[in-house]
């Protein structure tokens, strides 16, 4: 299958953090304007073979001696961690993102589509389809036999047969596509919506009759009709469970009315807030947590049409870009992640600190509108990268450990799959982790883990080229987790475990 590359035509990224990390002249050659955003869209993956090291021919696996980097795709990880399967990418010259899990299914998003694996028995994944339909991210949820995928890239059309378009033609489409995948082997498109800047992520908010679909998506422009500013908002995208085929945006609620953080030169090396990059949302508590450029949120979501905002925080010394977030058990923590330089720099080693790039946790205080953020901590993986790794705080989940302790794992592109623990929301520590040297060495690669995710009992990473690695985790402060199953996981809707 021939896999289609696409270039954003619409600019997103935070481009000032991006030209200060002085790393990407040699990435981004040929590989069109240098817009990468956060999540590196436009970027190149990096020169190694996307296919997995075969175990014969590496070294075998290991842990790390302090401050050492690993040789050239390299598998090292902590004794706690044991690799049990890859499955080599669906798209060998692409980029695959993230990933959402129903029953025994896996489903994995990528640039040019998304494949379905059949992850009954962990340590031989089976795919079971692979579907063509191109657009970044191709960010992925699912529910019931209906599967959510995100456009946000300019095209042609709706279709799966589209090509890039410029952002500055008025029939140019970016959204929402619905595919019905009743029949895992042949999932069938049935419907599409078109957002206002497309959908760089969407968040799926469970109901009765309908399905809500909260959309981020972000950086308006003057010369773009269907993007225009200003975009200080998210759309809300109604799914009727029982014709899906009516969906549409239903509301557009602003979420910052005074415009949000200004970004530079107010503050410089901020993003200026236009919009979100990600929500989750925790539906047995009617919150969410916005992700959204320049400013993290807190929000009510009792009525999932209309939103409303309860606390609003900024970060203007250490963070560049709020990327995600992730609640703990009890509701009364979230993890805000920082998409220092797009996805695309090297940003975990020493000239960028270990406060930068790094996720923040933040308590919340109080009860109902009276809820307040207030931060406590950064963390930052504590194992040294190369300076050719792109590495940064990225797509994690919750270990649903229970009794009171707080335990995530999370990916950090080439700086691999991190396990660690918030319980003391001062004192973070990583207590795992499973990751592969350095893509390429001689200049800066695109590659790692996207999303990395606690499933029934097992981890699961997307990684950008090297396709569906699965891990166990065999450890007592997380072997509870072993004994909590669920039916679905989209993690941006966040399940109330215990």
């Amino acid at each position: 299958m021939t896999s289609l590359h696409t270039t954003r035509a619409r600019p997103r990224s935070p481009g000032a953090a991006l030209a200060a990390a002085g790393l990407l002249t040699a990435l981004l050659a040929g590989a069109g304007p240098a817009s990468a955003t956060p999540d590196p869209g436009d970027l190149t993956p990096g020169s190694s073979s996307g296919a997995a090291v075969p175990r014969s021919a590496a070294a075998p696996d290991r842990e790390l001696a302090p401050g050492e980097i690993p040789g050239q795709d390299e598998i090292v990880h902590s004794k706690n961690v044991t690799p049990l399967a890859n499955v080599p990418s669906s798209y060998p010259n692409g980029i695959n993102s993230d990933l959402a899990f129903q029953d025994r299914y896996a489903y994995a998003g990528s640039y040019d589509g998304f494949t379905i694996y059949d992850i009954g028995d962990p340590k031989a994944p089976k795919t079971v389809a692979t579907v063509l339909c191109p657009g970044g991210q191709n960010d992925v949820s699912v529910y019931g036999d209906l599967l959510f995928l995100s456009t946000d890239s300019s095209r042609s059309d709706d279709s799966c047969h589209s090509v890039s378009q410029p952002a500055t033609e008025k029939s140019s489409w970016e959204g929402i596509k619905i595919f019905d995948i009743k029949d895992k082997k042949n999932p069938k498109y049935i419907k599409s919506v078109e957002t206002s800047c497309g959908s760089h992520t969407h968040t799926l908010v469970p109901g009765g009759r309908d399905i809500y679909l909260y959309v981020s998506s972000y950086s308006p422009s003057e010369a773009f009709p269907d993007c225009l500013p200003p975009h200080d908002g998210i759309s809300v995208v109604k799914v009727p469970r029982k014709d899906p085929t009516r969906a549409a945006v239903v509301a557009f609620p602003v979420l910052f009315p005074d415009g949000g953080n200004p970004g530079a030169p107010a503050n410089p090396g901020v993003s200026k807030t236009t919009g979100c990059h990600d929500i989750t949302v925790l539906p047995s508590e009617n919150l969410a947590a916005g992700a959204c450029m320049g400013d993290g949120i807190l929000f009510d979501i009792t009525d999932p049409e209309q939103p409303r905002v309860i606390d609003r925080v900024q970060d203007n010394v250490n963070f560049s870009f709020w990327h995600s977030a992730t609640f703990n058990e009890r509701a009364d923590k979230v993890v805000f992640t920082d998409e220092l330089g797009g996805g695309g720099s090297a940003t975990c080693n020493e000239a960028t600190g270990p406060d930068r790039g790094a996720d923040g946790i933040y308590d919340i205080t109080g009860r109902g509108d009276q809820r307040r953020l207030v931060f406590k901590s950064y963390f930052k993986i504590p194992r040294r990268q190369a300076d050719t790794e792109n590495c940064v705080a990225h797509n994690g989940s919750l270990i649903p450990v229970g009794g009171g302790r707080d335990v995530m794992v999370q990916a950090w592109y080439q700086g691999g799959v991190s396990v660690w623990d918030f319980t003391d929301s001062t004192s973070p520590k990583e207590i795992a982790y499973f990751e592969r040297g350095p893509l390429t060495t001689d200049k800066l690669g695109l590659g790692g883990s996207w999303s990395a995710y606690y499933y029934r009992g097992h981890i699961y990473s997307n990684d950008i080229v090297k396709g569906l690695d699965v891990l166990r985790l065999d450890d007592r402060r997380t072997d509870s987790a072993k004994w909590v199953w669920t039916d679905r996981l989209n993690v941006q809707s966040q399940p109330a475990y215990h």
